[in-house]
């Protein structure tokens, strides 16, 4: 295929923006990678550590895994909670006869609508009044799961809802017309096809959780300090610099779980491609 020159000058624009978006977004990540090498600990880091060592990936103190392992917990059942709860609203929504379903659509975006921060306070304050007529919710993973889970649950709703109404209930009714069941339809027709949006509501809603500050820092303890917290607080009085290899090992972990995320299912069940 012969290349036409004014054809690969015109690229050369995108190709020029491609390449700064990627540096921009990928720097900083390098930037925090390189910190993380250097031996000595001092005020300031040198983007070329002089003297290269691991010496601070094994002495990360033992309260950052801890709170690393909350993290992934909470993380886990708020996204999986988003994904059962989020795909059932989905569905009255759009395959119910519900009476002002177009605003109750609405509503579930409203989470999205509030900050973060008045978010927390308000759980903070409904679980010390709660307090008084049950369960004490504040500095519990319980608490901290369905703070969370209000905050993702419309990922869920609405990435599932996209689904169920670009498949319509047309495949269902195939199937039901070669001898299926209505709940059969439902589960071995319907529901695999449902993956682009249990995928990514699942996966938008696992990262929210992970990463929240805001919410968190109200509602947790000593016992339940998720790690974007613990390095909040540590941030805010000292610095380690552990904390650099700290961050280099999420990172690392963060493209580990897209990578087996596009190798068990494909990226295009987390960005759903326009030919499905």
């Amino acid at each position: 295929m012969r290349i036409v020159p004014w054809r690969l000058a015109r690229s050369v624009p995108l190709w020029l923006v491609l390449a700064s978006m990627f540096v921009f977004l990928l720097a900083p990540i390098a930037a925090i990678f390189s910190a993380s090498l250097q031996r000595e600990q001092n005020f300031y880091y040198t983007l070329w550590p002089h003297d290269v060592s691991l010496v601070w990936y094994l002495s990360i103190p033992a309260k950052y895994w801890r709170a690393l392992g909350i993290s992934l917990l909470v993380a886990a059942i708020a996204a999986s909670l988003t994904v059962g709860l989020g795909g059932l609203a989905a569905l009255a929504l759009v395959r119910g006869r519900l009476i002002g379903a177009a605003t109750l659509n609405a509503f579930f975006r409203v989470p999205l609508q509030i900050p973060f921060v008045v978010t927390g306070v308000v759980f903070l304050q409904f679980y010390d009044r709660a307090a008084d007529l049950g369960p004490d919710l504040l500095g519990s993973i319980t608490g901290l799961v369905l703070a969370h889970l209000f905050v993702t649950l419309p990922y869920g709703v609405s990435a599932i809802a996209v689904i169920l109404v670009r498949i319509g209930p047309r495949y269902e009714e195939a199937a039901q017309i070669c001898g299926c069941s209505r709940s059969a339809a439902f589960f071995r027709v319907a529901l695999p096809l449902l993956k682009p949006g249990v995928f990514p509501g699942f996966f938008y809603a696992f990262i929210v959780s992970f990463g929240d500050v805001p919410v968190a820092i109200f509602l947790t303890d000593e016992n339940t300090t998720t790690l974007p917290v613990a390095i909040f607080q540590s941030l805010q009085f000292d610095f380690e610099p552990a904390l650099l290899a700290l961050s280099t090992v999420v990172i690392v972990l963060s493209v580990a779980l897209i990578l087996a995320v596009q190798k068990l299912a494909g990226l295009d069940m987390v960005v759903p491609s326009q030919r499905r």
